[in-house]
């Protein structure tokens, strides 16, 4: 009897090793592969994203025009982070002062949701991961935020919300949402026009772009592009000359 117990338990511990074996193999594939994958869409595109899929079989509708980062008017840039990120040049990915603003903010009772996220985490979410708040999720755009800091830099982030970013019901990225909006291409952009397509990012399925709410906020972004224009490292993301 002791000898088959003994069998048992050394046939239980051998399956057990090539279990773990394997997993850490299919673990070590998938960090391999999806590094690959990082480091290839520092110049290459996505195909389609989680959110685009999603978008397109929900009956919103998918319309993207993928553009280089010379192509977008230096005011549509200089919007997206006047709207979105102020900080965007300075911070590595995470805007942590921002971060602890809204956790206090949301755990009032009755308090309306605050976000804090940075156009690194939105690019993070919106091209690797699917919508939501599980805490998986935020997990995984903690490290893929991380990364892309690391491997991209900040000019290709930015290239990449631009091309990325929802901007209207089914209307990814700032060459359709100009065209569509604006009958011109993005490179051609006005400070009011860039401003304009900025002020519907919180909600691009609620805020009409010739709505009074998206107008004023409009406005508001537009002194904000004032004043971060002085900023040399704002500057600097944008593709402008130093003042």
């Amino acid at each position: 009897m002791a000898n088959g117990s003994d069998n048992k338990t050394s046939k239980r511990k051998l399956l057990q090793k090539k279990i773990w074996k394997w997993t850490k193999r299919i673990f070590l594939w998938i960090f391999i592969i999806q590094l690959f994958y990082i480091v290839l869409l520092k110049w290459v595109n996505p195909p389609i994203t989680m959110t685009q899929l999603v978008s397109w079989v929900g009956g919103h509708g998918f319309k993207r025009d993928y553009i280089c980062r010379t192509s977008i008017s230096p005011n549509a840039k200089l919007a997206v982070i006047s709207a979105e990120d102020q900080l965007f040049p300075d911070h590595r990915g995470f805007d942590w002062k921002s971060i602890d603003k809204a956790r206090k903010n949301n755990e009032r009772k009755n308090a309306r949701i605050r976000g804090a996220s940075t156009i690194s985490q939105q690019v993070a979410k919106n091209v690797f991961l699917w919508q939501g708040r599980s805490w998986i999720r935020k997990g995984l755009e903690v490290y893929f935020t991380f990364m892309i800091e690391l491997i991209w830099g900040k000019k290709r982030i930015l290239e990449m919300y631009l091309n990325q970013v929802e901007m209207g019901e089914g209307i990814f990225g700032i060459e359709m949402a100009s065209q569509i909006y604006f009958k011109k291409s993005a490179k051609n952009l006005t400070q009011r026009e860039a401003a304009l397509i900025a002020a519907c990012l919180p909600n691009p399925k609620r805020y009409k772009i010739n709505g009074s709410y998206v107008s004023q906020r409009a406005s508001h972004i537009m002194r904000q592009m004032n004043n971060l224009l002085t900023d040399p490292d704002i500057r600097k993301v944008i593709g402008m000359a130093p003042p």
